[in-house]
């Protein structure tokens, strides 16, 4: 096999896993980053990133290094003998998995697949995935064989957008391959470009289902602390300082409750819920915990409104301020936000929003949710003002230059003077 000193790897997909992939790998080996939106390689090639993962100067020098290259061209990856998948992989909106997107990458992989070619996977899938459902399709388009012509292996992302301290390189990465000695390519591979090294998992489908539990760990872990702060506000007292406090033993775990958004935590326990539920087992606590966290945006504003009224504060026509609408702090990404659950409350009850959010696209969040946002604050007085992103430009704000004399000020991330807010998760 040739591969071991002749590496010249494809990246599909080039969002927020493959285009930071792309970029290690494009240092040291002859590298195609491959998207299908053409605009996404006309930006990136001007040096724009609106994932805001990668800095304009690095993905400039590197473009101008012979090494690496980007195009929306599939011919200009039929040379490459190792393809990463990089795809995203959602919902629908009844929460059931959509491969659409890995089998349509798989076509395209399949175009151009070579005798020895390996296909490593990295998209969030329940186990199986891989070698039941995207192995097939790269065997009708290509007409090669599984693990005679071609191979294949699974690597997890582990991607924290908008985390400039856990890069790529920064983070373990778990491998795999689909036979023995594929793993050791699969896993030497990822070596020469990991910092934090590497875990060789006994096969993908062990790899795939390490991927769909790290997230949906994190999922139930919020959803019992989310549970807590509806519990805790019904007492009348403040989650933050009972974490706090049950914080200082040694082995207290700590998660804080919020809205579980974006395309990892809020979509991966769907994957694994579902493939049990085609074995015949019925999730309990995985969906329960879904359950929970998909409701929180619902129940924030209907505390708001409680609030509201026992402020007798107007609730049609009222002017709000919603601070924040990307699905985490210091990060552009708005893919499932459930900032959008609380507007659009909000709006049923006739309220008049104002959303600001200093990281996110309004361009991308109009196109995306049909909704307006401003990256700076009007100057405007507010009837109610909602913090529910926890951005740094956030932390300071002077609060009261926005409120009436009674507003409701509610702050969902814990992060305002208490003295100042009305109430909180």
């Amino acid at each position: 096999m040739n591969l071991i000193n002749n590496k010249k790897i494809a990246i599909i997909g080039l969002g927020y896993v493959g285009l930071p992939l792309a970029i290690e790998f494009g240092k040291i080996y002859k590298t195609v980053g491959y998207d299908i939106n053409k605009q996404r390689i006309i930006e990136l090639k001007s040096g724009k990133d609106k994932t805001l993962e990668v800095e304009k100067n690095i993905l400039k020098n590197l473009l101008s290094n012979s090494l690496f290259s980007i195009s929306h061209d599939v011919l200009d990856i039929k040379e490459c003998n190792v393809f990463i998948v990089t795809v995203p992989t959602p919902t629908d909106k009844n929460n059931r998995p959509v491969l659409l997107p890995l089998v349509k990458a798989s076509e395209t992989i399949g175009s151009v697949l070579k005798k020895d070619d390996i296909v490593i996977y990295e998209s969030t899938v329940y186990p199986g995935v891989t070698e039941d459902v995207c192995v097939p399709v790269l065997e009708r388009i290509s007409g090669l064989k599984y693990n005679f012509d071609f191979f294949a292996g699974y690597s997890p992302e582990r991607i924290n957008p908008g985390d400039k301290e856990r890069t790529v390189s920064n983070i373990l990465k778990v491998t795999s391959g689909s036979t023995y000695e594929i793993a050791e390519i699969v896993d030497n591979l990822y070596k020469s470009i990991i910092k934090a090294g590497t875990h060789k998992a006994s096969s993908i489908k062990v790899a795939e289902a390490s991927k769909v539990i790290e997230n949906s760990q994190r999922d139930i872990n919020i959803a019992f602390i989310n549970e807590l702060s509806k519990i805790f506000n019904l007492i009348g007292i403040n989650t933050n300082e009972v974490l706090e406090a049950a914080g200082t033993k040694w082995n207290f775990l700590n998660f804080k409750p919020g809205l579980v958004g974006g395309h990892c935590i809020g979509v991966d326990p769907y994957y694994l819920a579902q493939r049990a539920q085609e074995l015949g087992y019925y999730s309990e606590i995985i969906l329960s915990g879904r359950r929970i966290n998909d409701g929180m945006g619902y129940y924030i504003s209907s505390e708001i409104i409680r609030l509201m009224i026992n402020k007798n504060v107007k609730i049609k026509n009222s002017k709000v301020l919603l601070l924040g609408f990307t699905f985490k702090e210091d990060c552009p990404d708005v893919r499932n936000t459930k900032i959008i659950d609380i507007y659009t409350k909000f709006i049923e009850y006739g309220m008049k929003v104002t959303i600001v959010d200093p990281w996110a696209n309004p361009k991308e969040v109009f196109n995306e949710y049909k909704v307006e946002i401003f990256t700076k604050i009007p100057q405007n007085r507010y009837d109610t003002i909602v913090l529910a992103v926890a951005h740094s430009k956030f932390k300071n704000i002077d609060i009261k230059k926005y409120a009436k004399n009674k507003s409701v000020i509610y702050d969902v991330k814990g992060i305002l003077d208490i003295k100042l807010v009305d109430g909180s998760l």
